[in-house]
């Protein structure tokens, strides 16, 4: 119980630590921000309770092919506020962007068996 409580608790100090330094400054936050820190820890997470490495490969290969279709939410949403839609429908907006890259990435690999998900 102690480990999980631990994972919780770096886990979260990351994510207010990116939000009151995004207050500070939109630079330094985003750069925290794109530091794949969740995806560190997470493989450390994963290790540690596991000890198996190849099930840690195949996780950061699988979050690198979906890092890509993720990228859709931060060129729609900036652009949708940019065009004036307000923060939550442009958010969903972002948000319905990566389900469908996902969507597509996932159909391209279903369709071309590339076995890009271990």
């Amino acid at each position: 119980m102690l480990v999980l409580l631990t994972k919780v608790l770096v886990t979260a100090v990351i994510v207010v630590a990116i939000s009151e330094l995004g207050k500070r400054s939109s630079l330094a936050g985003a750069l925290l921000a794109s530091l794949p820190l969740t995806s560190l820890l997470a493989l450390v997470w994963l290790y540690r309770d596991t000890g198996d490495a190849q099930q840690a490969a195949q996780l950061a290969r699988g979050i690198f092919w979906l890092v890509l279709p993720s990228l859709a939410f931060f060129a729609v949403f900036p652009a949708a506020v940019k065009a004036g839609v307000a923060f939550w429908p442009a958010m969903g907006a972002g948000i319905a962007a990566t389900l469908a890259a996902y969507g597509a990435l996932l159909g391209v690999d279903r369709v071309l068996q590339l076995r890009l998900f271990g």
